[in-house]
């Protein structure tokens, strides 16, 4: 495997991709960006880079902060990502400019684009499906958040969305999950949302350990969830 960290622009903001692809494999192939949480990029998500590669994508670990931007409390992380929840147009910008340098790699196939992300990477990577970009074919949400953009009409939404949720997940609750699907059918998507019960926020991430909190591991989802995953984007990039 080959990994590589790489630069690219959102305007004047640069930005940090970390970059992981199977040296065996030629040509031009479907590539899957992964948005990290709160925090910033970090191992986890680069990590996950990694295991998509081994899938036979190339896998993006992308930047939403910028640079060197990363959060190493719950009050720096909240300081990090709360402008994005303030703005989601800039929110929109900054995945899209991603989504642009994913597009000119030369490993890359333009019109196979998916997109997984965790906790707020979650809500990124639907708000990529709701940008409607060309090329972006499906969206994993892992535990994301499910607050609605509301910057403007909602085109119909052509990418596959999988939302892979914790039913007792506190950061979005069981009516948000339902208005969540009813934005989705109304914008005319192709969606799932797989729902596991007895399971809060962060299930996926090993280090997760704040049940006052509503944030705890949980190994039968997080196995699950990836399986899943693995399957909606065999068919989602085909």
């Amino acid at each position: 495997m080959h990994t590589q960290y790489q630069d690219y622009k959102d305007g004047d903001l640069t930005c940090e991709a970390y970059i992981a692809t199977d040296e065996n494999k030629k040509g031009k192939r479907p590539a899957v960006l992964v948005s990290h949480a709160w925090g910033g990029q970090s191992d986890f998500e680069r990590g996950k880079a990694e295991k998509l590669a081994q899938l036979g994508y190339v896998g993006i670990a992308i930047d939403l902060y910028g640079k060197g931007k990363r959060g190493n409390s719950m009050e720096e992380n909240a300081k990090l990502m709360q402008p994005f929840m303030d703005d989601r147009a800039m929110l929109r910008k900054r995945i899209l400019a991603a989504l642009s340098f994913a597009k000119s790699l030369p490993e890359v196939d333009g019109d196979k684009i998916g997109a997984i992300g965790f906790c707020f990477g979650g809500l990124c990577v639907l708000d990529l499906a709701r940008s409607a970009a060309a090329g972006v074919q499906g969206v994993v949400s892992f535990h994301g958040l499910f607050h609605a953009p509301n910057i403007g009409e909602q085109k119909p939404i052509t990418a596959k969305a999988l939302i892979l949720h914790g039913y007792d997940d506190p950061m979005a609750t069981p009516e948000q999950m339902v208005a969540l699907a009813a934005e989705m059918t109304k914008a005319s998507a192709d969606w799932q949302i797989h729902a596991y019960g007895n399971t809060v926020h962060a299930f996926t991430n090993p280090e997760a350990n704040m049940p006052e909190n509503g944030i705890v591991y949980c190994e039968k989802a997080d196995k699950r969830s990836w399986q899943a995953m693995v399957n909606f984007l065999a068919e989602a990039l085909a």
